[in-house]
């Protein structure tokens, strides 16, 4: 996806994705859908079949040609790039294994130009340096999108439309091999974001790495609790901990090869909820000023929110929610979206809440707050029974 405004940069003509699981199967797919040509490798023989088989590119042989050499007169369409390095590698493994694999991958010269997409970028760095990589032809990536589930089958083409795609260029970089990354990151419907690794680090230990954290130090206080107590669950409680879901294998590692940044945030965290839980203490006897700090936190976190950038990375708008009680039934969320679309209402949001027990659940349909009525309105007149809630809204 392309910023309004903004002229479309040229996809790369071929690429090399190292690492098929979730994010590289992705970038795949985004970069075959774009128009280009993929070869793909895996040491997991399983993963790279079946990345293969949704059509996310074509296997990387054994022996692929090396900078400056042509293929064989054997090589086929499928044997590789066949008339020598792609236009970029973009190694999608785990921050500790990047530097190996782009030794490894330079020295078969398979690409141009090579990128890859792990949340760490010193790291990395670091280690390529100490390994005698070639740091000129790498420009550090990191695209800023994922899911709760993991490898190829959870793999989606439009996984990083509208997202960042942060780029960390060093100085032996040449700018026409920063110029087809951002290139890349735009192929694949992303907002290329150049930074430093350093800043990098530091910020995606506040947006991404802590919050994993804290959303799993939450979710594990559910492991043993009773089932009649999350029968009460609600909306608020799967927001929090929907991340917790993740891989514990991969998150150790993204957490320990940022470990200084992250566990700065943590402890700034656990201060704040350290404050809380002795605010709460005070409040039982009867500490007015304990209120006032415990208010304060509430007021720090609601403030927070709103400059988390909206859609297109603009400024943020509050919504109202119109909450409708549907059937659990094949067909009624497209009939809720085709009502809203008829009232010329859009919706930024929706979230259901299912009722234990009974077959009906609950959708919040988040508009704008004065498309609210219009919205109640129209399903109101399609039979639904319809709320509009004006207290409480969000913001996106």
């Amino acid at each position: 996806m392309t910023a309004p405004g903004a002229l479309a940069l040229p996809v790369p003509a071929s690429a090399v994705v190292i690492g098929t699981g979730l994010i590289g199967t992705s970038v795949a797919l985004a970069l075959r859908s774009a128009g280009a040509r993929v070869w793909l490798a895996d040491q997991d023989r399983d993963a790279l079949g079946l990345a293969i088989s949704l059509g996310a590119g074509d296997p990387l042989p054994e022996t692929a040609p090396s900078a400056g050499r042509s293929a064989g007169p054997s090589a086929g369409p499928s044997a590789g790039p066949s008339a020598g390095p792609a236009d970029v590698a973009v190694l999608a493994v785990p921050p500790v294994a990047v530097a190996g694999e782009l030794r490894a991958a330079q020295s078969r010269g398979l690409a141009r130009c090579y990128t890859d997409v792990a949340s760490v970028k010193e790291l990395p760095l670091a280690q390529a340096r100490d390994l005698g990589c070639d740091l000129a032809s790498y420009v550090p990536g990191h695209p800023l999108s994922g899911r709760e589930r993991s490898g190829p089958a959870a793999a989606r083409a439009d996984l990083f439309t509208g997202r960042p795609w942060v780029i960390c260029p060093q100085s032996a970089n040449a700018p026409a091999d920063v110029e087809l990354i951002r290139c890349l990151a735009t192929a694949c419907g992303a907002q290329p974001v150049c930074v430093s690794a350093a800043d990098h680090d530091q910020w995606v230990a506040l947006v991404s790495h802590a919050p994993h954290v804290v959303a799993a130090a939450m979710a594990a206080r559910l492991e043993r609790a009773p089932a009649s107590a999350l029968a009460l669950t609600g909306q608020g409680l799967r927001d929090v901990t929907r991340v917790a879901a993740s891989g514990a294998g991969m998150w150790v590692q993204i957490l320990a090869a940022n470990a200084g940044p992250a566990s700065a945030v943590l402890r700034e965290v656990a201060a704040d909820l350290s404050a809380a839980a002795e605010a709460l203490t005070s409040l039982t006897a009867g500490d007015e000023q304990a209120a006032k700090e415990l208010a304060n936190l509430l007021e720090r976190g609601s403030a927070g929110v709103g400059r988390i950038p909206g859609k297109h990375g603009g400024p943020t708008t509050g919504f109202s929610p119109v909450q409708v009680v549907i059937q659990d039934q094949p067909g009624e969320l497209a009939r809720l979206f085709q009502v809203a679309g008829a009232a010329g209402v859009n919706i930024e949001d929706v979230s259901i809440e299912h009722s234990p027990g009974l077959p009906v659940g609950v959708a919040e349909l988040w508009v704008r707050p004065e498309a609210g009525a219009t919205l109640a309105a129209a399903l109101g007149a399609g039979g639904w029974p319809v709320s509009v809630r004006v207290a409480g809204s969000i913001t996106s």
